[in-house]
């Protein structure tokens, strides 16, 4: 698929299709607060004709909940975000991707680059000839890639917390073994909080799941291969009893020895100029991102195993999923990227932090 450049758009209208989803929620708030964009229309199945503020009040979205009309709702708007489960976005994609719509993809189904590995972890893709053609979503990896795209791939809330805090070791080729240890809020299941059927057996409870075969997993060392590593992953996640929140905790054995000072200082140069990736003193955690779009991320060097430990913390919801997307949006249309997402949409001082 040919990339290309929009014409110039004073306010770009914005489709949200699945809004009525956690993920979809915030991402039509964040139009709607966007100083640019425009929220066009939002569309959701079973809650059509409801307000979104009524589902969920906190985030004072008004607008009325329509049934998804592609060729209708895909003539008013320059852009959309697509939060179905992977399958059932595929088709939607295409459709509005032959109005002219530049899209981004909350699912799976464009991010993994080769077919046969997807048909392993998902089944069947509905359209396959668009597999490998779109622009991965993470903007501090793809930045100028996503300036021309028409069809990003959100990528998934474990693998941005696990790419961005990897990522500087992976680009220098001393990835030799990562053992991935991963823990999400009950969001993470969407409403439907497939991972349980109550509440009862998730409060106070902290469990693995998936520790054979995550889908995640094949799209971390995807692109961790891309950087320049390329190494197999064990990768385990855990529910915990929150309702927000990502913390992934990832031991590295590197292919030759670093000193801790050596990659303190890859990481303090690979985030220096990123408005979104915090570089901290000691262990985040995930009250300190909750509701933003920052990753905030501590490497240390354990001079017992010469491993090293790198832990990463978002808000599944907003930097694993809405916010990253405006991000993303932000860059194909030409914005700085900030805007919307922090006060007064300019840029945060980056790097190192207390």
């Amino acid at each position: 698929m040919p990339s290309r450049v929009s014409e110039p758009v004073a306010n770009p209208r914005v489709l949200i299709a699945g809004a009525s989803g956690f993920a979809g929620a915030i991402a039509a708030r964040l139009i709607q607060e966007h100083p640019v964009f425009e929220l066009g229309p939002i569309t959701a199945r079973a809650e059509a004709g409801q307000r979104l503020v009524e589902l969920y009040p906190q985030h004072r979205v008004e607008a009325v909940l329509e049934e998804l009309d592609v060729a209708g709702h895909g003539s008013q708007v320059q852009a959309a975000i697509v939060g179905y489960p992977h399958a059932a976005a595929a088709p939607v994609v295409k459709a509005l991707l032959d109005q002219g719509v530049r899209v981004i993809d909350l699912s799976a189904d464009f991010r993994l680059r080769d077919l046969a590995v997807y048909e392993d972890w998902y089944g069947a893709h509905p359209h396959p000839e668009l597999i490998g053609q779109s622009v991965y979503g993470l903007p501090e990896l793809y930045r100028a890639e996503l300036a021309t795209a028409d069809l990003v791939s959100g990528p998934g809330c474990f693998p941005t917390a696990a790419l961005l805090g990897l990522r500087p070791l992976a680009a220098g080729g001393l990835l030799a073994d990562v053992i991935i240890d991963a823990k999400t809020g009950v969001s993470g299941a969407g409403r439907g909080l497939s991972h349980a059927t109550s509440y009862v057996t998730i409060t106070d409870s902290v469990s693995a799941y998936k520790t054979t075969g995550h889908r995640h997993r094949p799209e971390i060392e995807q692109e961790l291969s891309l950087a320049g590593s390329d190494v197999k992953v064990t990768f385990v996640p855990h529910l915990v009893p929150v309702d927000q929140g990502e913390y992934v905790s990832a031991y590295a054995t590197l292919t030759e020895p670093q000193s801790a000072e050596a990659v303190a200082a890859r990481y303090a140069e690979a985030y220096a100029d990123e408005p979104f990736v915090e570089v901290v003193a000691g262990p985040p955690n995930t009250r300190g991102v909750r509701e933003t779009n920052h990753c905030r991320i501590h490497v240390q060097v354990e001079e017992h195993t010469g491993r090293v430990m790198i832990f990463s913390a978002i808000d599944n919801l907003w930097k694993g999923t809405a916010s990253q997307a405006i991000q993303s949006l932000n860059v194909m249309f030409g914005l700085p990227e900030t805007t919307g997402l922090l006060p007064g949409g300019q840029p945060t001082t980056s790097g190192v932090h207390a």
